[in-house]
């Protein structure tokens, strides 16, 4: 029976994402935005980016440190039990991490070049295939992201079995596994509601002025390659 702990636990690990932690394992930091935390004003306010980075996101840091602290014991002590009980608490802080760390890259000011919308270009040519245009897009985007119930985030993801750019949803934190993800609308209430209150609609019009095209662009040419 020890002997199949031993062989078997490597390999839960390896299946959680988390074998490199069995030696020193570095913790995970909150990254800093590209811009001021009033620089996506008036399509999302300080106030918002600011609890929303230093608050939310620093929790999901915190949280996923944590847990990857604990699976490492688990892990050291041949504890199958312990480290599978773990694996909610790592979906959710790890996903809330990643989102996260994509959602802020996904944005930019009003102003800068990156947030104007495409004109040309291979990610243009995949929407207009794929949507009709960039307002067909939107509107699928938003119409899909606002219904869903409680919390989750709307995507733009290339799915690259079918070579084609596509909306999905995931809840709660659940990271996007089907997709490349391309571009990502938290819809958790911290990320509108001291400004939106309960219209979701409003803050999904208004966050595409601060979206940056160019970043998008980048992943969907990586995706493509």
């Amino acid at each position: 029976m020890v002997a199949m702990l031993r062989s078997s636990l490597p390999r839960v690990a390896r299946a959680l994402g988390t074998a490199p932690m069995m030696s020193v394992r570095a913790k995970h930091t909150l990254p800093e935005l590209p811009y001021a935390y009033d620089a996506l004003e008036p399509s999302i306010s300080k106030e918002i980016m600011t609890l929303h980075h230093t608050k939310h996101h620093q929790t999901y840091v915190n949280g996923l440190n944590a847990a990857e602290e604990q699976l490492a014991k688990f892990t050291a002590n041949e504890d199958i039990k312990g480290a599978i009980g773990l694996q909610a608490a790592l979906k959710f802080n790890g996903g809330g991490h990643i989102n996260h760390s994509l959602f802020w890259k996904n944005l930019a000011p009003t102003s800068s070049s990156s947030a104007k919308p495409p004109t040309s270009g291979a990610f243009l040519s995949q929407i207009e295939k794929d949507f009709g245009s960039l307002d067909a897009l939107k509107k699928e985007v938003n119409t899909k992201t606002a219904a869903v119930q409680g919390s989750g985030w709307g995507w733009l993801g290339y799915c690259k079995n079918k070579g084609k750019l596509e909306v999905v949803t995931t809840a709660n934190q659940d990271p996007l596994l089907s997709h490349v993800p391309i571009i990502g609308i938290d819809i958790w209430e911290h990320a509108f509601y001291l400004q939106y209150k309960n219209v979701k609609p409003d803050y999904l019009n208004a966050i595409w002025d601060v979206i940056n095209y160019e970043e998008a662009a980048k992943r969907f040419e990586e995706a493509t390659k």
